[in-house]
């Protein structure tokens, strides 16, 4: 398979399962603390650039779906961000350390989905469904502070916890199979 074909392959299989996963886990995405159990796939663009737009495009058809033009708009692009600076940890940690994967790249990897969505997701929410108080908070900074720490918990436990394992599953794959 060649390279250009190889990438787009990538990129559609990342934006189907990162998709499939965000409507058949719904549930989840509506809780107290938000986990998006698709936001885990946000550490491949660690081992391929197709996962860039792969992400993306998962997010914008899962927000099409279920969202506000806000949440289509805003929404998909802050995981294009966090999808960007995450290939841009990959690289710059891949020219300071050859070989494996290294221990700073395995953890900083999940980090700009987490800070990102945790930056945007609120003014989302608030803006884009309304969100106007929570819990004792109703003043606007009081609210989107208690959004944005929702958000943080639920990312950081898609990202993380899930995500991580599954960078380690990637990686011992990618070290059998060369897929990426």
């Amino acid at each position: 398979m060649n390279k250009k074909t190889k990438y787009i392959v990538h990129g559609a299989i990342i934006a189907a399962l990162y998709a499939v996963l965000t409507m058949a886990l719904w549930e989840f995405s509506s809780l107290a603390i938000q986990v998006r159990l698709s936001e885990a796939l946000c550490v491949l663009p660690l081992f391929t650039p197709a996962a860039v737009p792969g992400l993306f495009i998962g997010c914008f058809i899962s927000n099409l779906l279920s969202g506000t033009w806000i949440d289509v708009v805003f929404g998909s692009l802050a995981t294009l961000i966090a999808a960007i600076l995450t290939y841009g940890i990959g690289i710059k940690c891949r020219l300071a350390v050859s070989g494996e994967l290294s221990r700073l790249r395995k953890c900083l990897a999940p980090l700009p989905a987490v800070l990102v969505n945790a930056i945007v997701v609120p003014l989302v929410l608030y803006y884009g469904y309304g969100i106007t108080s929570m819990g004792n908070a109703s003043t606007t900074v009081g609210v989107l502070a208690l959004l944005a720490l929702s958000i943080f918990i639920g990312q950081a436990i898609a990202c993380y916890l899930i995500g991580m394992p599954l960078m380690h599953v990637f990686e011992r794959i990618n070290r059998k199979h060369s897929i990426f």
